[in-house]
This record gives C-alpha cells, structure tokens and sequence, in this order.
C-alpha cells in the first residue's frame, strides 16, 4: 500500500521566532497550567547542547521482523525529500529498539534546512550526527539498522511521541531539560506566557544577586 499522506498548515516563522530562548521548562510551566500536558519526558538528546525549535513534519512507522518488509517500504527517503527549513521531523516508531534514523540521512536533513529530528524509536550514527551538528532526540541510540524492519506508513498525520499527541505543524522545542510539543492552535498564547516567565525568571535572578534570598524571591515571583 502507498504511503498515506495527509496535510499540513503553513509553517509561520514569525510563530516559531516567539519560541526561539524559551527554554522548555518555562514552555512546560505554561501548558501545565492550562492544563495542555505535552511534556515529554522519556526522550533525550543524542548529545549535551542539542536544541531545536520548529514545526512538526509528521510520520508513522511500524517494526517487524528482519525482511518483514522490502527495502523500498522504508520510506525515509520520501520523508526528507519533503522537508523544508524550519521542520522538525516527529517519527512515531512506537519506542521500538531498531535505528530508523542515521548519519547520511542526517546530511540530507541539514541540507534541506530541518531544524531537528524526534524519534520514538532508535537512531545510530550517533557520532556523525554530533559531527552534522544536527539536534536529534531518541528513546534509543542502537546500531541496528531499519532496512527491511521499518516501514513509513503515514505522513503529515497525528502521531505520538512519548505519549504526547503531536499534529502536522506542532510547535516542537527540545534542549537540554527535553522535549514539549505546543498545538498550533495555542501557539500564540502560549508564546506569550512563556515569554512573561521569562523575564519574571530573569528578573528574579537579577534581584537575587543583589542581594535578595531566595526565600524572598519565591515570595515575591509566585511562578518560579
């Protein structure tokens, strides 16, 4: 069966701008208290420092057996094709222990601009992803190849990462601390939120030291 592909709103950078220095634990302070909930927490960066902020280019996969499926069923290869700046690349993979995600896939990804990639699943090539420079977040890092056991079934529809509904055109931020996923709908306000924690958090830290005890501090800046 062909790939089924659904569609995507528009990437906004100027949305995507609102989020870039909001780090996810401010993001994650905002859609707990309106009680939204994407917050990952089991996926992790493959190396210290990676962190991205863009739009969700979403894809669904399944696992089998090596030779469950023919190497043309694969799939990758369609996914980047049709990544543009800005995308971050969500790949449902059901947190399965199988690389569906490596280094020259990597390249092809930083030529087309993408600003990062999150697998629920497993990626390899750790060591020339970290060479690319191209921020990538994974439930596993295994040297098993996907070829023949990995299939890309569905693009561009509702995924899930970690437990966390993830739409085509998702906000999605990832740095040290992990991952958060905005609903495009609640982009805006959300933006607008995280950004008054995060110069309330700034200015607490300011205020401290000069002086102020923490105690103080969390009296006076009720969010911190």
């Amino acid at each position: 069966m062909p790939i089924h592909q659904g569609t995507r709103p528009d990437t906004s950078p100027a949305l995507i701008d609102a989020f870039k220095g909001l780090a996810t634990s401010t993001i994650g302070n905002v859609l707990d208290d309106l009680g939204i909930g994407s917050i990952g927490l089991n996926l992790r960066p493959v190396a210290p420092g990676m962190r991205f902020v863009g739009a969700a280019l979403t894809v669904k996969e399944v696992t089998g057996a090596k030779n469950a499926y023919k190497p043309s069923e694969f799939g990758l290869g369609a996914v980047i094709d049709m990544c543009q700046p800005l995308d971050v690349v969500v790949i449902d993979n059901g947190g399965q222990q199988v690389s569906t995600w490596g280094g020259v896939a990597s390249v092809a990804a930083v030529q087309n601009g993408v600003a990062g990639l999150v697998v629920d699943g497993g990626v390899r090539d750790a060591d020339e992803i970290i060479e690319q420079g191209f921020a990538v977040f994974s439930r596993h890092v295994v040297p098993l190849s996907g070829k023949t056991r990995v299939k890309v079934i569905e693009i561009n529809t509702t995924v899930k990462i970690d437990g966390m509904p993830v739409h085509p055109g998702d906000i999605i931020v990832g740095d040290a601390s992990g991952l958060v996923v905005v609903p495009r709908d609640r982009a805006e306000e959300v933006a607008r939120l995280a950004g008054e924690l995060e110069q309330q958090d700034r200015k607490a830290s300011e205020e401290i030291r000069a002086g102020l005890s923490f105690t103080e501090a969390l009296r006076k800046y009720a969010k911190l």
